[in-house]
Order: structure tokens, then sequence, then C-alpha cells
């Protein structure tokens, strides 16, 4: 019974959410099963499986960075509908970072801790999505005037959409310069004014 208590009081779940097997006071009842089935489903949506069927914590580190590249994937292709109605040729860029982006959700939600050889087969890449980045950075950075001034997320819709996805992502390096070139490079291109930051004078 002390040990029931202790584990009670360090999970602060019912016992018979941890003890399902163990009867109830009411385990005789449709009430009782009502409760646990009902306790149960609590307990089962505060965890997911990862790729590998393991099961973590919804707050995890491992669901965090997925939940954070979906969002920098949707963003993107908010971005990617601006530019379209703006014939962009870049579009299909983002399409392509898109499908990188969801490469490195399979991989983050393949854990080491629990991978196979058959899952980390399947969730691998190489880098040439980083030298694809290098690439384009460099074409669009080579049409762009000399950067002057600290200039503000603006520059149209597509410009601006850009901004977000940057500001989004601003722990990918890469992927982050690549955003904030092809910002510029849209608003260049569909003849916008960017927003040029001013200090306020004391």
């Amino acid at each position: 019974a002390k040990a029931s208590q202790i584990r009670f009081k360090q999970t602060a779940l019912p016992l018979h959410v941890l003890y399902p097997d163990r009867p109830t006071p009411d385990s005789g009842g449709v009430r009782a099963s009502r409760s646990l089935l009902w306790n149960k489903g609590l307990v089962d949506r505060r965890f997911s499986s990862t790729f590998t069927g393991e099961r973590r914590a919804k707050d995890n580190q491992v669901f965090e960075a997925l939940g954070t590249t979906d969002e920098l994937s949707s963003a993107i292709g908010l971005a990617s509908e601006f530019s379209q109605e703006s014939c962009h040729p870049f579009a299909a860029e983002l399409h392509r970072v898109q499908c990188m982006l969801q490469d490195v959700g399979s991989n983050i939600a393949t854990p080491l801790s629990s991978a196979r050889e058959a899952h980390l087969k399947r969730t691998s890449f190489t880098d040439q999505p980083i030298l694809e980045l290098e690439q384009w950075i460099d074409k669009y950075s080579e049409q762009l005037p000399p950067l002057t001034a600290f200039i503000l997320p603006s520059g149209g819709k597509s410009s601006a959409a850009l901004h977000f996805a940057r500001a989004l992502c601003r722990r990918a390096e890469r992927l982050s310069d690549y955003l904030f070139v092809l910002a510029r490079y849209a608003a260049m291109k569909e003849g916008k004014e960017e927003t040029i930051y001013v200090k306020d004078e004391p």
C-alpha cells in the first residue's frame, strides 16, 4: 500500500489508471468502466508515437521540433502561393524546400534510441539540399543591390510572407539566409519598396 501511495504522489494519476487490472470500489458497475476508459483516454492524449513506435510525452523535444518544422513548411506554402500569383520563378524552389523539410521531419521523428536499420535507411538524406540552398542564395544575391540599411519585413505580399517564414526558421541559418535573399528579390521584381528601419530620436 505504501508503494502505491508513493507512486500516486509521483505521477499524480489515479490508481485505477496506473493499475487498471486492480479492482476499484465500484468496479462492478458500468460507471467504473466508463471512468476507466475516460481516464485511459486522458493518458493516451498526453503521449504520441514516433516513427519507430516509441511512445513519448507530447511536450517532448521531438514533437516540439516536428511542430516547428510543420509550422515553417506551412509558412513557406503561404509564401509560395503569393509568389505564384506574382509569377515568380522561385515558387518551384519553395516547393522543393517544403519537400526538404518533410525529409527533415521524418528524420526528427526517428530517434536513434529506438530506430532500427530499416528506419534509418528510410529517413536518411544527403547534404545535397544544403548545396542547393547555397547555389540559390548566390544566384539571387548577385541580382540584388547592396544592402545599405536594416530593412523591416515588407515589400509586398510575397516578400512579407517570405520574411515571416524566415523568422520561423532562424535556427536553420542557410535556409534563413535563402528566404531573406528571396524576400528582397521578390520585392525588387514586383517593384515594391522595402521599408527601412528608422531609429527614433530621443
